[in-house]
């Protein structure tokens, strides 16, 4: 079958290692079953792999993606739930698994003609979404819906109030929309002002300079980037707010500011992905609210590695997806 695998590593030229061609169609578990892949959505997790983070050696060649909508065994239209772990051993949580993993970690990923994942890890797909836009869902998406929903303590009927920093990724693009469907205040930062424009767009209720002075204080932060916004994100909360934080991709080492951490009695909650049932929630709000995941470039599995350069260079606002056709 037709997949996108990762050879060799290297954190100076990742995209050195990436292989466009033949590999073996997956092996299938007892308990798992197959998806004829129709779309799948690049991430940054894939570029790390490529550098060697989170991915050893020598489980090489690796089929990489997390991200996947296709056709189950079954013929049913399915997105597929990235994370792959025992529920039971999180304590009804499989993200809290200590053995768990993502597709393209230790079982190939979903940048391929066919991927195979545990039967409970199919989720239905709305058929009000193409295959394109529900492969958007399982890693940014779901990631935005946790931490907005599920960890950040706003209030559950809306009117809280939230700061996105860092507009323009996939995580921060999803929290802004998901924010405003939830019926949140949603802020946003960026450096770029192209992308504060696109992030009004989205539906962001204002859109500020990174770092600069917010004229209310937030219920809570989704924080994504780090070092470069960390001190940000605490001096905009109110007592008792919330960081949510779900990466750190300038930098995880900023100063922690405990003193106004403990003095305004601030939380810091980790988030990292979310679980089946999560994705199937989230899958019935965008149905529900008629979201839209952003879309930067389609374009077919084959050509994959025009993509990858798309996603190395930080040149999108939206996601990129690769188009698999029916064998």
């Amino acid at each position: 079958m037709l997949a996108v695998a990762a050879v060799s590593q290297s954190s100076v030229d990742p995209l050195a290692g990436l292989a466009v061609g033949e590999r073996p169609e997956p092996s299938v578990p007892d308990g798992w079953t197959t998806v004829a892949v129709r779309a799948a959505a690049l991430n940054h997790h894939d570029l790390f792999s490529l550098r060697g983070v989170g991915l050893p050696a020598d489980r090489l060649p690796m089929i990489l993606g997390c991200d996947a909508a296709g056709v189950s065994a079954d013929g049913e239209d399915v997105i597929v739930h990235a994370v792959v772990g025992d529920p039971a051993a999180g304590g009804g949580d499989e993200t809290l698994d200590p053995r768990r993993s993502l597709l393209s970690e230790l079982y190939p990923g979903t940048l391929a003609e066919v991927v195979a994942v545990p039967r409970r890890n199919l989720v239905p797909k709305p058929a009000s979404l193409s295959f394109a836009e529900a492969a958007c869902l399982p890693t940014a998406w779901l990631t935005a819906y946790r931490m907005i929903v599920n960890r950040a303590g706003l209030p559950s009927a809306g009117g809280g109030t939230l700061l996105v920093q860092g507009a323009g990724g996939g995580v921060s693009t999803a929290a802004i929309m998901i924010g405003k469907a939830a019926g949140h205040t949603v802020f946003v930062t960026s450096r770029d002002a192209s992308k504060r424009a696109q992030a009004m767009k989205l539906g962001a209720d204002e859109a500020f300079e990174a770092g600069a002075r917010l004229p209310v204080k937030m219920d809570a932060v989704i924080e994504t980037v780090g070092a470069a916004t960390w001190e940000h994100s605490v001096r905009a909360l109110r007592p008792g707010g919330r960081i949510v934080c779900a990466g750190a991709t300038s930098g995880a080492n900023p100063p922690a500011e405990l003193n106004r951490i403990f003095f305004l009695q601030l939380s810091v909650i980790g988030s990292t992905m979310g679980t089946r049932d999560e994705l199937a929630d989230l899958a019935t709000l965008v149905d529900r609210a008629g979201l839209r995941p952003p879309i930067a470039d389609v374009r077919p599995l084959a050509d994959a590695r025009a993509s990858f350069v798309k996603l190395a260079r930080g040149e999108v606002f939206g996601k990129l997806v690769l188009t698999v056709s029916p064998r």
